[in-house]
């Protein structure tokens, strides 16, 4: 009986896991999987595709599809946002990336009129500006997340944040250095399927879905200071979280 994109999809997940299917190898081709399992053609490229959406393998075109030699991103939330990081100068992606490289792209810094939604975060009346943050982060040559931080302009217009360079330990660093120091968050997380313009954005591959996290940032005296929407590449992203009983 012919086996089903999944069951196709799941055998070869399993030779990329072995080191069987090394990174950057080329997978089997749609007509190599016909033959092989006794399927149409279409179940093939629905094997492949489920491969490409999860991040395993990526396409070239007129190539083939290939095991994606992209390494994930493990994001540990706890130990990223520690003071000790970006309170040190370090950006929190060092928590994330050690050595690997990054860059960013599309960057844009700009005042307007605060969102609906972010006003009530940050408990700003109608129409009160905000300092918005809109950027691409690059790793290794791949967009893996962009990311808009919202930030009451009366309070930032007038330094770095407002720059598109923030300095050593970036916007929490500086929010500290105003009295306004971070000392907790908190994240919402879903999954969903991007819009033509965000998967555009982040060259994500036709079917892969993102992460879109929000996170607040919290003073010592309650006050939510930086609200920040991220989009994150489900395909290249490990998400993991310590919790303590």
């Amino acid at each position: 009986m012919a086996e089903s994109a999944r069951q196709i999809a799941d055998e070869l997940r399993d030779r990329i896991q072995s080191g069987e299917l090394a990174p950057g190898a080329r997978l089997p081709g749609e007509p190599a999987l016909v033959r092989e399992y006794g399927v149409a053609k279409e179940t093939a490229r629905r094997a492949l595709t489920l491969l490409v959406t999860e991040g395993l393998a990526v396409r070239r075109r007129g190539s083939g599809t290939y095991v994606r030699e992209f390494r994930p991103i493990r994001r540990v939330a706890n130990r990223r946002l520690a003071q000790e990081g970006w309170g040190s100068g370090r950006s929190i992606w060092a928590a994330d990336l050690g050595e690997r490289p990054l860059s960013v792209t599309d960057l844009k810094v700009y005042e307007t009129t605060a969102p609906d939604h972010v006003a009530r975060v940050l408990n700003l009346a109608e129409d009160t500006p905000v300092v918005i943050r809109d950027r691409v982060f690059v790793v290794e040559g791949e967009p893996v997340q962009a990311a808009t931080s919202y930030l009451p302009a009366e309070l930032v217009r007038d330094t770095a944040i407002a720059q598109p360079d923030t300095g050593p330990g970036g916007t929490y660093a500086r929010l500290a250095e105003l009295g306004l120091k971070p000392v907790r968050f908190t994240e919402e997380l879903r999954a969903r399927m991007p819009s033509q313009a965000e998967a555009e954005r982040l060259h994500l591959a036709e079917g892969t879905p993102v992460v879109e996290i929000w996170r607040t940032a919290f003073t010592e005296d309650d006050r939510a200071i930086e609200v920040n929407k991220m989009l994150l590449d489900a395909g290249v992203y490990v998400m993991e979280y310590h919790l303590n009983s």
